[in-house]
């Protein structure tokens, strides 16, 4: 694609999450500091939320490759399972090999005897579940019945729950007011401040292996700003596209132009559009104003 052309080993700015372009911004870093805190201190619920696109995924494995040999971790990626079948995923993700017509009451004596037995070789069983607000209310229920766990001094299973807002609405419903009594920790993300998104930008194409002059421009950080709200997903995707229309042209610099017009042909950013009317895309008028704004925005 451009990684020729712009002297790049790789594409930057892909959505797929890698930990390897994790960028410890303020709230990422202090979500992964209430993860590691909470884990350590043996919290059964650790819950953190994020709208779409705010990195949630990525901030999950980057927490799970911190975690030294004390702890064995389960993942479950698509939670949208009833209680038995999560349950199930989770025996899966522990290695138990058990008949799987086993009914809800031996499955969970299967679980409970092999985190008894880790918990007697000195370690902690860690259940991180991304994409949470899927869980239907039963499943919810068994997670909290799974989370009755432990011996005396401990709980034997802790559960962190990686999910957008929705999650809190229904944790909110009378039904499962047990569960969510329990959840000790919880963190918030946030998106990226415009100064936030000038360093996330420059630190994945140093990842990526670019060594140039600074490939963004002033004006194009701004709109780029602007257009994505700050979303991690929405500037990769952007910053892509702007370095395909780029690459396009033969330039060796993404503009203010490349971003809007990157806007333009995104689905997902239908909010912005009066937003590009009113800066008319590729007009040199508005083009000019934004680069002034953005030079006064940056000083």
């Amino acid at each position: 694609m451009y990684k020729a052309h712009f002297r790049i080993r790789e594409l930057p700015f892909s959505i797929t999450p890698d930990t390897g372009y994790f960028f410890s911004f303020r709230s990422y870093q202090e979500a992964l500091n209430t993860l590691l805190v909470a884990a350590r201190n043996g919290e059964g619920f650790i819950k953190i939320t994020g709208e779409v696109g705010t990195g949630k995924t990525l901030l999950c494995r980057k927490f799970m490759s911190l975690l030294d040999t004390d702890f064995v971790t389960a993942y479950i990626p698509n939670p949208l399972l009833e209680a038995r079948s999560l349950m199930l995923a989770l025996a899966d993700e522990l290695g138990i090999q058990e008949d799987r017509q086993l009914d809800q009451h031996q499955l969970i004596k299967a679980i409970n005897l092999k985190l008894l037995h880790i918990a007697r070789t000195g370690k902690r069983t860690l259940l991180c579940i991304d994409e949470a607000q899927a869980l239907p209310l039963e499943t919810l229920e068994a997670l909290r019945l799974l989370s009755n766990l432990e011996t005396e001094k401990r709980k034997l299973l802790q559960i962190v729950l990686f999910a957008q807002p929705e999650l809190d609405r229904k944790l909110a419903q009378k039904e499962i007011r047990q569960l969510t009594q329990r959840i000790s920790f919880h963190y918030q993300l946030q998106t990226l401040s415009s100064q936030e998104i000038k360093i996330y930008i420059n630190h994945r194409l140093r990842v990526a292996g670019y060594q140039g002059p600074a490939l963004f421009s002033t004006a194009a950080l701004f709109v780029l700003s602007r257009c994505s709200g700050g979303v991690p997903r929405m500037l990769n995707i952007l910053a892509h596209k702007a370095m395909m229309l780029s690459f396009g042209e033969g330039r060796q610099a993404v503009t203010a132009r490349h971003i809007l017009l990157a806007a333009k042909d995104t689905f997902a950013l239908t909010r912005i559009n009066s937003y590009l009317r009113l800066t008319a895309l590729a007009s040199t008028a508005s083009l000019l104003v934004l680069a002034t704004m953005a030079y006064l925005h940056f000083l």
